[in-house]
């Protein structure tokens, strides 16, 4: 952040925001000795001081998997273990990482807000509070599956979006996805980066990710702030996000710098997102602040981020109504992308809804799950294998590889765009006269056909 920046966060937000930050952090106990665990720390996002052999038999493991999955894990602490190691899938949940990727879409009317104002700060609002309402679904403590190399996700059927999400890269592990209607189009490179710590672990989001509204053709771009994943293995697990959001208008300069609050003692500030909106020259603007599971509201301010006189907090964004003791935790929206709902109609065989493991988990067939998802991973390496043994290289259906690196603050990016072939795919599907049963259809993300196990 620039010295302008610093210095106005010395204003009214930051007095709010010190307060908490530095009331504590959370409650940290060890289990030391505990069942023969050494150096495992159970973290307690509500602070209270129960016993630690308590808290850690809470998680959703039973005694028997706990101990062999943390013998496993031993030897990858400190590792980027996205891609390298098999999970079992009581972790998971019955969506994939592509799927999840269409959930950023689910308050997308903030960026049909975003195109048709004309107040360049308000722009601002609108995209960078888009960009945090995904957060309340990405607290979710379950596991999305790996897609498997070439396989897709479509959603239609909502607020006239086309979105279409293509897994480019196994290792390292990439998606790509473009969405768009008639107010925006949004791209999206993602290579999720990883660090496991023992009973925690770092995700790191190296990615870019951009968004262009139609009407005057500006360009923003989106750094998220990193997040970290509790409790594993022992104790309750939850995810917590922490540090700065950065939204830029590429094509002004004015930018949106939002500041997650970390949780501290007793969840204080757990949450809890406070910032400002910039312009070109680095003054603030317009202040917002909120909670990213609940609402997020903003204000007009001076050039020290104190509020105008005269002026006062009006809500932009509330989260919506969630499902009650949801057994994934999953919103409406969630269990919307997960059906036919929001698929086109010809849906392509390569679909995440269509996997079979993804299936059998969500009707609560665990043995099938594993199953399938095992037989999943063996005809991906044997489709490696043939690849390898015919010289070729995976070529992606709807991205194309660019020959642009984009460096970020976690490691260097390798870009995809989308090519425009699915609109033209799409457009042939949707004017065909043959009918398919899209629940019948069989999991087919596969170059060669010849390579089952």
């Amino acid at each position: 952040m620039s010295p302008n920046d610093s210095k106005n966060r010395a204003g009214f937000l930051n007095s709010l925001a010190s307060s908490i930050t530095n009331f504590g952090s959370v409650m940290t106990k060890s289990v030391n000795g505990l069942m023969g665990y050494e150096g495992i720390e159970v973290i307690n996002p509500d602070g209270s001081t129960e016993e630690a052999e308590e808290e850690a038999g809470r998680g959703r493991w039973k005694q028997e998997e706990r101990d062999g999955y943390w013998k496993m894990m031993q030897k990858y602490i400190g590792s980027d273990i996205t891609s390298m190691v098999t999970l079992p899938v009581i972790i998971f949940e019955p969506m994939t990482t592509l799927q999840k990727m269409a959930e950023l879409m689910e308050y997308s009317h903030l960026l049909d807000m975003a195109d048709k104002t004309q107040d360049p700060y308000m722009r601002m609002v609108y995209a960078s509070t888009w960009a945090i309402s995904v957060y309340y679904a990405y607290q979710r403590t379950w596991k999305p599956f790996n897609p498997i190399l070439g396989e897709t996700y479509e959603m239609t059927n909502h607020n006239g979006i086309n979105f279409i999400a293509e897994q480019v890269s196994h290792h390292p592990p990439m998606s790509a996805a473009h969405a768009e209607n008639e107010h925006f189009s949004y791209d999206c490179t993602s290579k999720l980066k990883s660090k496991l710590l023992g009973n925690s672990i770092d995700f790191y989001p190296v990615g870019r990710t951009r968004v262009t509204l139609k009407r005057d053709g500006v360009v923003l771009d989106l750094v998220p702030p990193p997040t970290k994943a509790h409790n594993l293995i022992f104790g309750r697990t939850w995810v917590d996000s922490s540090g700065e959001m950065i939204m830029t208008n590429l094509t002004t300069g004015d930018k949106a710098v939002l500041y997650f609050q970390p949780c501290g003692w007793f969840g204080s500030g757990r949450y809890e997102v406070d910032g400002y909106v910039y312009n070109s020259a680095e003054e603030p603007k317009i202040l917002v602040t909120g909670k990213w599971n609940e609402s997020l509201s903003y204000q007009a301010c001076d050039t020290e981020g104190e509020p105008l006189t005269g002026t006062e907090l009006k809500e932009v964004w509330k989260v919506a109504e969630a499902p009650e003791k949801d057994k994934y935790q999953y919103t409406h929206f969630a269990h919307k992308i997960n059906s036919f709902d929001t698929a086109p109609s010809k849906l392509l065989s390569s679909d995440s809804r269509l996997r079979p493991d993804r299936y059998a988990l969500d009707t609560g067939d665990m043995t099938k799950a594993g199953y399938e998802k095992s037989s999943l991973e063996e005809r991906q390496r044997a489709e490696k294998r043939t690849r390898e043994e015919k010289g070729q290289r995976f070529v992606p259906k709807w991205f194309d590889e660019t020959e642009e690196v984009t460096p970020t603050q976690w490691g260097d990016l390798e870009v995809y765009q989308f090519n425009g072939k699915y609109l033209v795919h799409r457009a042939a599907a949707d004017n065909s006269e043959i009918n398919t049963d899209m629940e019948s259809t069989k999991f087919n993300p596969w170059q060669f056909q010849d390579t089952s196990p």
